[in-house]
């Protein structure tokens, strides 16, 4: 994989950036040949690069890390490829102090900064001739840089957050999903502390606080990622590791033990995994996101440590962003569903490997329940916002991160297998990962490529592809999830509510976290606080140590006006920044008159959240209470 890369670096590049057209496959025809060739990748509207004209290729990164100040300061030496008479390249920044700007052929340069523009920021454009190959800027980050979070305690920890167009706001960078570059970096941090980045890691700390890192396979800004802090390692296989502060080491090497049998599993299906290590980082609880997908080293919400393996599936998901996201990327932000729907349909076909079909169909069933309730939301909102085709011009790329990109795309997947059956696909699936590796894909051109390579006109027809993509809500040949085990929970919540089985007789103690979930996700708005006190007290579910169970307890607990879980909730708020159960929780409390018991809480809890995390609840609380 290196030695291809190698010699094919220079053509990778140009395809990122929509000059050249998608490597061919031999089994295509001619005419479709043409026609693939004939098409153009859509614009990124959320960088103001013009890779077209000029395009980053490699970058040398040398910065420090001043917990201080909060600042990161650094040269960014970017190796570049000129186009046609460009005169100048643009990147994107956002709240950067430039220092200064050099180039191979000129010395230091005289560069302008255009206007900033809302969560865009601004362009920075330096003049270049035809005999520049290379260009260096020297700047400082923000001490409120929207990609970096610093936590506070007796060894302080940093960590950035790069997706989706965060990236500008701690290295300057062409930051569009199509550009891709290689990287070294060399970062001096406090000594006692231990660095690592998205490509070649150390495992201990050394005594200068200066770490050295290698990527050398292309990858996007937004893959870009920085963590600092009192960081240990631990060995899984040949191939994986856990890294997590001293406190949570011992129960994350536990935890994690079978992330070797998800990558045996993941190749088993798609090919050969790419990135030659695939380790895991347990960052503080402040992370806003259950995972994200930082290639070699995926950054990980503490949240899923149960202490049973039972909450591994996010690790499945990552994994698979291996192939899909990482190997094959969305070209821009519009395109998101081509990273989030195969990842999950990736994601359910590693737990099913692993763990067998009778758990991924029930994970399956609680993403069918999460899709149905988003789109029901998103159509009173915004219609356009259920395509899985997105429309984010002019728009914060963040809002397209929800439910429809990962689970309708993950429907849609599924209904392609179903259609042609799980051999066809696969080889379909496992060539279109092959074909594509290091490659950027937009909807358009995926469109080409699966009528091209996989689908009859008869299964076009019944597959109805532009209903899925381009049509609102859900079609109505989305394919149905059967689970068991689901039933016989949905089964014993409605006996249990109707007082046809007793709290004693449920088999709470039985079910796996799916079914439990599922239960209390289901309890009806009419509950009393009483029945929510009978269930607490039969099986001490304000104390569970299962996060996801935990959410749904204290979401339901909120709603129904049980108050001896308010303590905890408040406890969970404050300490926790994931945002897929701030948002929740805080409307719950927001929808059933709670709103100073959501201020309270959000006033202690928004020191400890990272932007991506504050931005949204700022916007659903302080307008929230500003309407009101």
């Amino acid at each position: 994989m290196k030695k291809l890369f190698l010699l094919s670096l220079t053509t990778l590049l140009l395809f990122g950036c929509g000059n050249e057209p998608q490597e061919e496959t031999p089994e295509r025809s001619d005419e479709s040949k043409q026609k693939i060739a004939e098409m153009k990748l859509a614009t990124d509207h959320h960088t103001y690069a013009r890779p077209n004209d000029a395009v980053v290729t490699h970058l040398d990164w040398d910065a420090s890390v001043d917990f201080e100040t909060r600042v990161i300061s650094g040269t960014a030496h970017y190796d570049i490829k000129r186009e046609g008479d460009a005169s100048s390249i643009i990147f994107d920044i956002r709240e950067l102090t430039i220092d200064s700007v050099m180039t191979d052929d000129g010395g230091k340069v005289e560069f302008e900064i255009g206007p900033a523009k809302d969560f865009l920021g601004q362009p920075l454009h330096i003049p270049i001739t035809e005999n520049t190959t290379r260009v260096s800027i020297s700047y400082k980050s923000a001490p409120n840089a929207a990609a970096l979070l610093w936590v506070e305690g007796e060894k302080p920890f940093l960590f950035t957050q790069s997706q989706a167009i965060l990236a500008r706001t701690w290295i300057p960078c062409q930051d569009s999903p199509g550009i891709r570059f290689t990287y070294n970096a060399k970062v001096q941090v406090p000594q006692g502390l231990l660095a690592l980045m998205s490509a070649e890691n150390p495992t201990a700390l050394n005594d200068e606080g200066v770490y050295e890192f290698k990527m050398e396979q292309p990858i996007p800004s937004y893959l870009m990622a920085l963590a600092v802090g009192d960081i240990a390692y631990a060995e899984i296989g040949e191939r994986t590791a856990v890294y997590a502060t001293p406190d949570l080491i011992e129960a994350a090497h536990y935890e994690f033990q079978e992330m070797d049998d998800m990558l045996v599993a993941a190749e088993a299906l798609y090919g050969d995994y790419a990135w030659g290590r695939y380790d895991l980082l347990i960052l503080p609880a402040a992370f806003p996101f259950g995972g994200m997908e930082n290639p070699r080293l995926t950054f990980a919400t503490p949240t899923i440590i149960a202490g049973d393996r039972s909450l591994t599936a996010l690790v499945a998901h990552e994994l698979a962003h291996s192939w899909s996201g990482n190997l094959v990327t969305n070209a821009t932000w519009d395109d998101f569903w081509l990273n989030e729907g195969f990842t999950v349909y990736f994601e359910q076909r590693i737990m099913e490997a692993v763990y067998g079909r009778e758990t991924s169909e029930m994970l399956a069933t609680l993403s069918y329940q999460g899709l149905t309730m988003e789109v029901e939301e998103i159509m009173d909102r915004n219609p356009n916002d259920t395509h899985l085709k997105l429309h984010l011009k002019d728009r914060d790329p963040d809002e397209g991160m929800s439910a429809i990109a990962y689970d309708k795309g993950y429907f849609f997947l599924r209904l392609l297998e179903e259609t042609v059956g799980r051999e066809r696909w696969d080889v379909f699936l496992k060539e279109y990962f092959t074909s594509n590796s290091f490659k950027v894909m937009d909807t358009e051109r995926f469109v080409d490529y699966l009528s091209t390579n996989l689908l009859s006109e008869e299964e076009l027809k019944t597959v109805d592809l532009d209903s899925w993509i381009y049509g609102a809500g859900l079609p109505s040949n989305i394919p149905s999830v059967e689970s068991d085990r689901i039933q016989k929970v949905d089964e014993a919540n409605l006996a249990w509510i109707n007082g046809e089985m007793s709290t004693a007789d449920l088999p709470w103690n039985d079910w796996a976290y799916q079914e439990r979930y599922r239960f209390l996700t289901n309890l009806p708005n009419e509950l009393s606080a009483d029945r929510l006190a009978e269930l607490d007290a039969a099986y001490n579910i304000t104390a569970t140590g299962n996060n996801e169970v935990l959410f749904a307890w204290l979401e339901q607990s909120l709603k129904h006006d049980y108050e001896p879980a308010y303590d905890r909730a408040e406890e969970f708020l404050v300490n926790v920044g994931r945002r897929k159960f701030l948002t929740p929780l805080y409307r719950v409390m927001k929808e059933t008159g709670k709103m100073e018991m959501a201020l309270a809480i959000y006033e202690k809890a928004r020191p400890n959240y990272h932007a991506v995390a504050y931005n949204t609840m700022d916007e659903l609380l302080y307008e929230a209470e500003t309407n009101e």
